[in-house]
């Protein structure tokens, strides 16, 4: 056997041989180098159609129908205080009372006025109806009658105006008793019993607050462009306005489930905030049990639409591009088409498409990160009311 190798070099066919295999590699991998990769796999599904009643939601915050802040309407010591820290009280309930005694003297000596005015007044009576009798015997001028006359007439002027003096140290005597104006439940004592208080004024001296819990209304803001379509459904008669109808309102605090308050839209306002662009309204909410306070933070739904037909989609279908909303729909030849829609509130735990959108369309509802506007994708067919793992080929 002739033995291949020649002084340490290979013998020509091997070679050869050698060389081809490598060009054919190099070839296969190129070749395979150019093969485009696989449309990516998503899973695609129609919107679930159903006939539905809309509620929209919001955040709102309850506050109370009626808030007084009590002051004094005269200034003076204060007394004595008459109800314990945050106690519920009726109209009319005494809170505090203020230092009474120059009040009593007020009192008297208006009275005491008021008898030397009245017999002021019957002495120029006396005299008066005397100068008559002098003036038919032509005792008396008809000139010193009159002043008679004038005399008696400023006297009883003067009565008036003592009973007036008398009537008002009556009144500011009984506002030394602070009253409650109206039920609910009072706040803390911002006053201790010997300070001097003012009253009377705007800047009056603040004893307490209360506060009307029964009933309560809920603050609730609405955007401009929820606000218009409201407009515009009031307009095409499909939902009367809160303004002329008491639309239902339900709420549900942060540690409740479902919505187990109900309440009635009773306050639209007049006008958009310029600042925060939103219409303020209230909604009035029975609360017997006093379960609900001012201050406390909501969940409220409110009646958005009647019955109709919507278009439903789950909300892991929705991209946020900025400020516009867009759902990838895959159209039939399998490209991917970024499709802006309009969007509504929740409905059975998928999201309301109120434009954009149709009962045919096929869109992403899973792998939506992996598609893009224009290029083709492998879609499964899934529910789109189901979780993504029940998808089957398609």
């Amino acid at each position: 056997m002739i033995d291949p190798i020649v002084r340490g070099r290979p013998a020509p066919c091997r070679l050869f041989v050698l060389c081809l295999a490598m060009s054919l590699g190099l070839a296969l991998s190129a070749a395979a180098d150019d093969t485009p990769p696989a449309p990516p796999t998503v899973t695609v599904a129609q919107p679930v159609v159903k006939r539905i009643v809309e509620w929209d939601e919001y955040t709102g915050r309850f506050v109370a129908k009626q808030r007084v802040e009590v002051r004094a309407r005269v200034s003076g010591y204060l007394d004595s205080v008459h109800f314990t820290e945050g106690q519920l009280i009726d109209a009319g309930h005494l809170l505090f009372v203020l230092d009474q005694r120059p009040f009593l003297a007020q009192v008297e000596r208006a009275r005491a006025e008021l008898g030397r005015a009245r017999t002021q007044h019957k002495l120029a009576q006396l005299e008066f109806e005397r100068g008559r009798r002098l003036e038919k015997s032509r005792a008396m001028s008809r000139e010193t009658l009159e002043e008679r006359r004038a005399e008696r007439d400023s006297a009883e002027a003067q009565v008036e105006a003592a009973q007036a003096v008398l009537r008002a140290a009556e009144l500011d005597l009984g506002f030394t008793e602070v009253r409650a104006p109206m039920k609910g439940r009072v706040s803390d004592i911002r006053v201790d019993v010997g300070n001097v208080i003012s009253g009377g004024t705007a800047e009056s001296t603040l004893l307490t607050t209360i506060v009307l819990l029964d009933p309560i209304e809920l603050e609730i803001e609405a955007s401009e462009s929820e606000f218009m379509r409201y407009m515009r459904l009031d307009s095409e008669g499909r939902r009367r306005s809160s303004r002329d109808v008491e639309n239902p309102v339900e709420a549900r605090l942060i540690d409740e489930e479902g919505w187990p308050h109900k309440g009635r839209m009773t306050f639209v306002d007049n006008e958009l905030d310029p600042v925060t662009g939103t219409m303020l309204g209230r909604a009035t909410f029975p609360n017997p049990d006093h379960v609900l306070l001012p201050g406390m933070f909501a969940r409220a739904r409110l009646y958005g639409e009647g019955e109709h037909d919507a278009v439903l989609i789950p909300d892991a279908a929705v991209v946020t591009d900025q400020a516009t909303k867009l759902v990838m729909v895959v159209k039939p030849d399998n490209v991917v088409e970024a499709r802006p829609v309009v969007l509504g509130g929740l409905y059975d735990g998928l999201r309301i498409v109120r434009e954009g959108l149709t009962a045919g369309d096929r869109i992403i509802v899973n792998g939506v990160q992996r598609a893009r506007a224009g290029q083709p994708v492998t879609p499964m067919t899934a529910d789109a009311s189901a979780p993504p793992v029940a998808a089957t080929a398609h």
